[in-house]
This record gives C-alpha cells, structure tokens and sequence, in this order.
C-alpha cells in the first residue's frame, strides 16, 4: 500500500484530493487540523502522523513531523538496497506523496495586531522541510504544494498508476520557488527587527543610509569588505 502524508494550512479541496488518493489504494497520513477535516470528510484509510511514526506530537505542535521514520520514508532511495535495508532494520515505510503548504507567514507578518513572538511562531520548520526532503527525491516521493495540482495528480494516477518524472520535477521547482520565497520574507521579517550597521550619510541630510545586497550573488561585496580604517 503507497501512503500519502497530507498536512495544509490552506485546505481548498484537500477532502476531494483525500478521497480520490484513498480510492486509488493509498492510506492517508495526516496531523493536527487536517486529520480532523479528513475524518469529518468521512476519510477511512487515515493514520495520524504520531502513530505512523511513532512520536509523539509536543512542545505545543512545534514537533509533529520531525521524525527519523517521517523523513526515512520521504528521502530513502527506492532503487537503493542499502536504503531499503537501513529502512527494513528500522521499521520505515515509504511516504509515496507529500502534500504540505506552508503556515500562512505572509498573512501574520502583515498583521500589526501580531506580536513579534507570536510571528516567530508561524514560522513553519516541519513543513518546509518535509517538502524539501520530497523534493529532493521527487523521484520516488512527489511534494505537492498547490491545490490547483491536485486534479493534475489524480489524472495521471487514474491514467498511469503513477505521476510522470516529468511532472515530478516541476512538482519539485514549485517547492524550491516557494521556500525560497518564504525563506526571503523571513528573513526580511528578521531584519526588520534587528540591530542594523548604522551608516554615517544618506542621500540628503534628512535621509537614512541604507546598504543593500543580492543574496543570489556570489563572491565578495562591499558589505562583506574588511575595515581596514575608520
């Protein structure tokens, strides 16, 4: 049996998607919130994550999927024998999906009615990881981060018996565009609440400096420049 973990903050179709994945033979992993919407949505073949690994969820939801045996079953090499015998000696199942969007950070973020510690704590870390690891072995475990792929999956499913390569890769760019995008607001987030270098001039006398930098660019700037004076 493939199994398919399913854990999302925007749960647009995520019933419909559960209940397709569940007729075409796969159990349905799932935590917190959308483990209630799926049982509501009358889901049958569904686990919870903490039985499925065999961790317990604590320190307030801030560990739920950050397991050996989660992250096992995302990243192990299918057509690895050493892989699949590290994962036989340790009772790891192999995660065929991983469907995961992402804590809305944007939203909070943009909230001013939000403490700063209460933004620090909508910054997901299973999530990201989750779907980074998939990604990484889009191969053999496909992460879906979009409702509109939903349909997409399906089809091939139902046609093929499984998803394309090619489809799996651009299920992979959609992660890496997303992190990576999450990953700058954070870090804007970050600096805006941070001690900054203070500069001497701005462009007039009523004006702030303010030094800015690629953080796709290699090599060295002037921000990361030795003071040898002054």
């Amino acid at each position: 049996m493939k199994n398919a973990l399913l854990s999302v903050s925007d749960k647009t179709g995520i019933v419909e998607f559960a209940q397709n994945l569940e007729s075409l033979g796969y159990q349905i992993v799932s935590t917190g919130g959308t483990f209630r919407a799926l049982e509501k949505g009358g889901i049958k073949n569904l686990v919870e994550v903490s039985a499925f690994s065999g961790s317990p969820e604590g320190l307030d939801g801030r560990i739920k999927t950050l397991s050996p045996k989660i992250f096992g079953g995302i990243l192990n090499l299918r057509n690895n024998t050493d892989h699949q015998q590290f994962c036989a000696e340790n009772a790891i199942e192999n995660l065929d999906l991983v469907v995961v969007n992402l804590y809305p950070f944007k939203k909070n973020y943009l909230d001013p009615d939000k403490t700063f510690e209460q933004k620090v704590e909508q910054i997901d870390i299973g999530g990201p990881s989750m779907i980074r690891a998939a990604a990484k072995n889009y191969a053999f475990c496909a992460p879906i981060v979009d409702p509109a792929d939903y349909e997409k999956i399906v089809a091939e499913i139902e046609k093929d018996g499984d998803i394309s390569l090619e489809t799996r890769k651009v299920l992979a760019t959609k992660v890496f565009e997303m992190t990576a995008h999450y990953d700058l607001l954070i870090a804007k987030f970050w600096s805006e609440n941070s001690e900054k270098m203070p500069l001497r001039y701005g462009e007039n006398p009523h004006q702030k400096a303010v030094a800015l930098t690629d953080p796709f660019t290699d090599g060295a700037n002037l921000l990361g420049a030795e003071i040898l004076n002054g």
